[in-house]
């Protein structure tokens, strides 16, 4: 830089010399340059300044961020070892746990097979006993089952006995109600084929009273007629003959204007020859103008059909832009109509599932408590008709008293039945419900467009009738 200001200023002495009074005005110019570039370095020094120590900053940041990280890692890396160390010493606990808890179940396992080899010889002990004595209780129920069948034989034949004279008495009776049916049912008969004849010649006197005062009604009307009728002939006649006379006057004037008109027609022809030749000199002007007359009409009347066209499509437009707007509206409330369908239909779907679980858990449930209750109290009955058998075999009581509990028995056994009937009833309601709740939701899927193949199972449905829901009808 130094050596560059003095060659400057032996250049500067030269210009001096050889320029004279010019030399003045060009070191002026340099002082300025020098100067502005001397503030631009200036500033690029401060910005170069201010970018080393943003440097060394950063650079001072990194640097204790480095040092954290390293002490966290070192830390951490302390942590991990401590903490495979616990990992081996719980893995060593374990592996003794798992041989003592082993030594323990060999032994629990051995004893388990001795209490089962004893158990399994006292059950084998216990039901041979009980066969035998089941065996016993058999033929004695079967030896008793025969003498109530022969007693059930023998009420069924009084009862049928019974039966038949109920029935004979009662076709008695019908008949008899019959024959005073038919004699009250021909008796009303000839009462009202009387009253209808009556009737019917009160109604006939009628009909000929009023087509008799009909007809007269009528001859005066047509005489009436008539005379309306000559009036108004004789009226046009004379009318007439007044007009063939005022035509008559009017030829005779007539004839006389023909006469002045032939003589003004002379006249005429004469103006007519003078007026041709006044026209051919016109015609040529006046096709040209009926040209430009023709042309403006066409041109006018394709400005209206355009200014009707227009009016009439602004008139489209405006229609066309209020039913885009309303079927804008239309399509956004149907999409949200149909979301939410949708959302409706998926809930349903979900509680439908559900719900068919829920139904089927419980019914298949409520079907095998109400099967083991009928084979529990088929059994009992059979044991308690058992016990009887041998209390009056044991016995041997008098005739009034067997009556007397076969009385109670057979109470007891109405009860049972009914029982019974009660529990066939209540199943077939719970099969019931279950059919009508399948049916149900069939029908919301076929109404919401969804098919019963999409559900991935098929519902079982059971045996019952298609009436309304909580009807059972009895077999």
């Amino acid at each position: 830089m130094p050596k560059k200001a003095k060659g400057g200023k032996g250049k500067k002495g030269k210009a001096v010399k050889e320029g004279g009074e010019g030399g003045g005005d060009v070191e002026a110019a340099s002082t300025e340059e020098l100067n502005s570039k001397i503030t631009t370095l200036e500033k690029e020094k401060n910005k170069e300044e201010e970018y080393r120590n943003y440097m060394q900053l950063e650079r001072d940041k990194v640097n204790a961020f480095w040092e954290i990280t390293k002490k966290d890692l070192e830390d951490k890396k302390a942590e991990l070892r401590n903490k495979d160390r616990e990992m081996e010493e719980m893995e060593e606990r374990h592996q003794v746990e798992i041989k003592v808890y082993k030594q323990k179940v060999k032994h629990l396992l051995y004893e388990h097979q001795n209490n089962i080899t004893t158990l399994k010889a006292d059950g084998e002990m216990a039901l041979k006993l009980q066969q035998d004595e089941f065996a016993k209780r058999e033929d004695d129920l079967q030896q008793d089952k025969r003498s109530l069948k022969l007693d059930l034989k023998e009420m069924e034949l009084a009862h049928e006995d019974v039966v038949r004279q109920l029935k004979l008495d009662n076709a008695k009776e019908i008949t008899k109600l019959r024959q005073e049916f038919e004699l009250n049912a021909k008796e009303l008969q000839n009462k009202y084929e009387k009253k209808m004849k009556m009737l019917r010649d009160d109604l006939e006197l009628r009909r000929k009273q009023e087509i008799h005062e009909i007809e007269e009604r009528k001859n005066t009307h047509i005489n009436e007629l008539m005379k309306k009728h000559e009036k108004a002939f004789a009226e046009i006649k004379n009318y007439y003959n007044d007009i063939t006379h005022n035509n008559l006057d009017l030829i005779k004037t007539l004839k006389e204007d023909v006469a002045e008109m032939k003589k003004k027609e002379a006249q005429n022809e004469k103006l007519m020859t003078e007026i041709a030749q006044e026209n051919k000199r016109l015609s040529e002007p006046l096709q040209k103008a009926l040209k430009e007359v023709e042309m403006q009409r066409h041109q006018l009347a394709n400005y209206e059909k355009d200014k009707t066209s227009l009016h009439l499509t602004k008139m489209r437009l405006a229609d066309t832009d209020k039913q885009l707007k309303n079927l804008e509206w239309d399509h956004e409330v149907i999409t949200q109509r149909f979301a939410q369908v949708q959302k409706e239909r998926d809930e349903l779907y979900e509680k439908f599932e559900s719900s068919i679980y829920d139904v089927q858990q419980k019914s298949g449930l409520k079907n095998l408590m109400l099967e083991r209750k009928l084979t529990a109290l088929s059994e009992q009955l059979e044991k308690k008709e058992a016990q009887l058998g041998e209390v009056l075999a044991a016995s041997n009581l008098d005739q009034t008293t067997l009556q007397q509990v076969t009385k109670k028995l057979d109470e007891v056994l109405d009860s049972k039945n009914q029982l019974i009937k009660a529990l066939q009833y209540d199943v077939a309601k719970v099969s019931k419900a279950h059919n009508d709740l399948i049916r149900v939701y069939e029908a919301k899927l076929a109404e919401f467009g969804v098919p019963v193949e999409e559900l991935g199972f098929r519902p079982l449905i059971t045996n019952t009738s298609p009436g309304p829901a909580g009807l059972v009808v009895g077999a």
